[in-house]
């Protein structure tokens, strides 16, 4: 019975200090937006402009062919993520053989 009781106690101090840790980087992130926001004088728009900018995900192209390389560059990428997650959503969708032959 002892044990049973220290686990759950255990369990709750594990909660408690997992709770204490995410409030205080929730507090941090919005303390970091609001922060943020008004460098920017309240405005969203720039400031999610500023972040595409400082991400390296918007930026001005001197050529066509850099403008090419980076748009080609995305479409790669999102080839492979399709190739990644396909087969398991059509293993997903696929119905049980099981299920089929009692039908």
């Amino acid at each position: 019975m002892a044990t049973k009781e220290s686990t759950t106690k255990g369990s709750g101090v594990f909660f408690g200090i997992m709770a204490a840790v995410g409030g205080m980087i929730g507090i941090w992130a919005m303390t970091m937006l609001m922060t943020g926001l008004s460098s920017v004088n309240w405005q969203v728009s720039e400031m999610c402009r500023q972040f595409l900018v400082a991400t390296g995900n918007l930026g001005e192209y001197e050529t066509m062919v850099d403008y090419y390389t980076h748009i080609k560059g995305v479409e790669y990428i999102i080839a492979v993520a399709f190739f990644a997650v396909f087969p398991a959503y059509y293993k997903y969708l696929k119905p049980k053989e099981a299920a089929v032959a009692n039908k």
